[in-house]
C-alpha cells in the first residue's frame, strides 16, 4: 500500500479498521478470537503512531492545534479503556458483541472527528513533502508500537518514554500466546 501522504495512509487505515470490525462481528463464535486479536493490534498500533507523529505535528502547525489534539486524545483514551476491558474479558464473554458495538461507535466517532477537524486542517496547512515525510514516520512508529491498548499513554512524550518497553512486552506476550495455541 503506497500512500502519497500521511492523510491518505490514515484514511486507508480507518477503512481497514471498519472492515476489521465487520470481520469480528460476522465471525463464527469459534473464529471471533483471531479476528478480534487482529483488530486489537491494528487499533493499538494505529493510535500509537498518531499520538507519536500526527498529533504533535498538528499541535505545532495548525492554528488552535492544541485544542484539536486534546479532544482527539480524550477520545483515544476512552476507546483504549473500552478496548482494554473487551480484551481482558475476551470474545467469549456473554456481552462481547454488545460491548464491541460500543467500541465501534467510539472508534468511528473518533475517526470522523480526526477526518473533519484534524486531517482537513493538516492538509490545508502542510505541503505534500511534509505529509509524505509524516507517512514515513507513521509507518516507522507502527513498526515499534505496542500491540495492545494502554490507556494513559496518549501523549507523544509518554509514548516515547514507556512505549518501547511496553511494545517489547506486548510483542513477547503475543509470541508466547501464539505458541501456547
Amino acid at each position: 500500500m503506497e500512500e502519497k501522504d500521511v492523510i491518505d495512509l490514515l484514511l486507508a487505515q480507518h477503512a481497514m479498521i471498519r472492515d476489521m470490525f465487520d470481520d469480528v462481528e460476522r465471525a463464527a463464535p469459534d473464529q471471533r478470537g483471531p479476528a478480534f486479536t487482529r483488530l486489537v493490534r491494528m487499533l493499538a498500533v494505529h493510535e500509537t503512531a498518531e499520538e507519536e507523529i500526527v498529533h504533535p505535528y498538528v499541535r505545532k502547525v495548525v492554528d488552535g492545534g492544541d485544542a484539536v489534539v486534546d479532544d482527539r486524545l480524550a477520545e483515544e483514551r476512552e476507546a483504549k479503556e473500552l478496548l482494554q476491558r473487551l480484551e481482558e474479558e475476551g470474545p467469549d464473554a456473554p456481552d462481547f458483541l454488545e460491548r464491541l458495538a460500543l467500541l465501534r461507535a467510539a472508534v468511528t466517532a473518533h475517526a470522523q472527528s480526526e477526518e473533519r477537524h484534524e486531517f482537513v486542517r493538516l492538509r490545508a496547512e502542510t505541503g505534500p513533502a511534509e505529509r509524505r515525510a509524516m507517512a514515513a514516520g507513521v509507518k516507522a512508529a507502527e513498526a515499534l508500537a505496542p500491540t495492545h491498548p494502554h490507556p494513559g499513554v496518549e501523549s507523544a512524550t509518554m509514548n516515547l518514554l514507556v512505549g518501547t518497553p511496553i511494545a517489547m512486552v506486548d510483542r513477547i506476550r503475543d509470541v508466547i500466546r501464539q505458541a501456547m495455541r
